[in-house]
């Protein structure tokens, strides 16, 4: 989309649906495990919903994202199917990998989504390879590569940055910096200030923005793949955001105080975005509600289309493993 969020009437109510899209799934997705009926891990991005919505709105259809453990949000924005994404974490055979991925694992190429990862960091040489496949064959498409702040310290992310800017890769490396690599502050993980200061080492330009911003993440990014696009190589984009959860499903959040969390709540960005809608008369409070029931009606949907799909079937579990003899 080339509207800005803030201004355009479509465009702001497909966002602000995106994103409570996004909320109603990730809370689905909680009260599922918390009532046994989920397995495996998950890992929530409540509170981070204008950063993947905001970035992916700034792509077209036929480009493509590498997203991480924490990545249910960029797979919705990117527009993956809810009862899909549901049956995945399901363990359903309907599932975007029939049911063996789950959580971490989800792909969805029709839509340009290249992959989550399980592993911190893995997705960024995954979108560094993708972008040169695109730049060798001269394709028209850009990769916006989707890592946390715990990844800026990985190796992966210097190498992949570092080939990124010498051949000037059609890449956006979009770090989503929520302020902890699982447990551990970025205030003791880092000696500079912003993570997009890094970008000058390697001859690029960087850039952070307020991650609970819809239209400051739209604008970050817009600008980043414009560049890409025009052949001027990658950009390191810096989302300030917070998650409002744990890192995963077992994390008791004791390195927190509930005055910092309660803070970061105060800036949801939905409901900021919301506010400025509404003031500016861009959306109607009418409108709004609306976007409300559908996203829960839409989530509601996909819970009971995915639970009535047939159960993945371990006797085929290793077919994609082995080549048959």
């Amino acid at each position: 989309m080339s509207a800005t969020p803030g201004t355009d009437h479509d465009t702001a109510r497909h966002a602000l649906l995106t994103m409570w899209t996004i909320r109603r799934f990730e809370e689905a997705v909680d009260d599922l495990f918390a009532r046994g009926l989920m397995h495996g891990t998950m890992h929530l991005s409540i509170g981070q919903e204008a950063s993947a919505t905001g970035a992916c709105l700034a792509l077209r259809t036929d480009d493509a994202i590498t997203s991480t453990h924490r990545g249910h949000g960029h797979c919705i924005a990117k527009g993956a199917d809810l009862t899909r994404m549901m049956a995945e974490l399901l363990a359903k055979e309907t599932g975007y990998c029939r049911g063996r991925g789950g959580s971490m694992h989800i792909a969805d190429t029709a839509t340009g989504n290249l992959g989550a990862n399980g592993i911190v960091a893995g997705g960024i040489p995954i979108a560094a390879g993708a972008a040169l496949a695109f730049k060798m064959r001269a394709e028209d498409r850009v990769v916006a590569c989707f890592f946390g702040d715990g990844a800026a310290n990985e190796g992966a992310f210097h190498e992949a940055v570092n080939l990124a800017a010498i051949w000037k890769l059609p890449v956006v490396f979009i770090c989503e910096n929520n302020k902890y690599g699982m447990s551990f502050s970025t205030e003791k993980s880092f000696a500079i200030e912003n993570i997009s200061e890094r970008a000058a080492a390697y001859g690029i330009p960087g850039t952070t923005v307020d991650g609970n911003d819809l239209d400051e993440v739209y604008g970050a990014v817009s600008a980043a793949v414009d560049r890409a696009r025009a052949g001027e190589g990658p950009t390191l984009v810096e989302n300030v955001t917070y998650r409002w959860k744990g890192h995963s499903k077992s994390d008791k959040n004791l390195y927190r105080t509930k005055e910092e969390i309660a803070e970061w709540r105060a800036k949801d960005p939905i409901l900021r975005f919301e506010a400025r809608v509404k003031e500016s008369g861009l959306l109607t409070e009418e409108e709004v509600q609306l976007i409300r029931t559908q996203a829960m009606e839409d989530m509601r949907a996909a819970v009971r289309e995915a639970n009535a799909a047939p159960d993945a079937d371990p006797s085929d579990l290793l077919d994609a493993v082995f080549a048959r003899a």
